[in-house]
């Protein structure tokens, strides 16, 4: 069962359930073995008041020369920890990149979320309320503040 923990889209979060929890430390260490499951990357970051690095498994879209980090779940505690550091790491096995990004605004976000649900809704469809790679541009823009999207520099 999944909670959303806030109705505001900008600062909407749905908090993991058990089953995704367990999927995704079966992700990450796979990741970190070396094994991308379909583009898979562990962000690692710091944490905004520990200071220790957090690590997660994320799905890296890459669309029309561009990389792109989204948070299905909204306003989660890496994209928190992304937005205070300004930096990050992406890394497969033992291959790891530094990176900044450049967060984007809702106006930009409808391609880059059809895109990354062509990709993944079968993983994270159930973060869409019904929505997919279908759906219009209006829809997409209606539903965008509830999806932080970085562009990865």
């Amino acid at each position: 069962m999944t909670t959303i923990a806030a109705t505001d889209n900008s600062t909407r979060y749905i908090k993991p359930a058990a089953a995704t929890s367990a999927f995704n430390e079966f992700v990450l260490k796979l990741t970190r073995f070396g094994v991308s499951v379909l583009g898979s990357r562990v962000l690692s970051v710091r944490g905004r008041k520990s200071g220790e690095l957090r690590s997660v498994p994320v799905n890296l879209l890459k669309l029309d020369g561009e990389r792109y980090l989204v948070a299905p779940r909204g306003v989660t505690q890496w994209v928190r920890n992304l937005r205070v550091a300004g930096e990050g790491q992406l890394s497969v096995g033992r291959r790891t990149e530094a990176f900044t990004y450049t967060e984007l605004t809702d106006a930009e976000k409808p391609e880059i979320l059809r895109a990354y649900l062509k990709r993944w809704k079968f993983e994270v469809g159930v973060f869409f309320d019904g929505v997919d790679a279908k759906a219009s541009d209006e829809k997409l823009l209606e539903i965008a503040p509830g999806y932080p999207i970085f562009k990865i520099a």
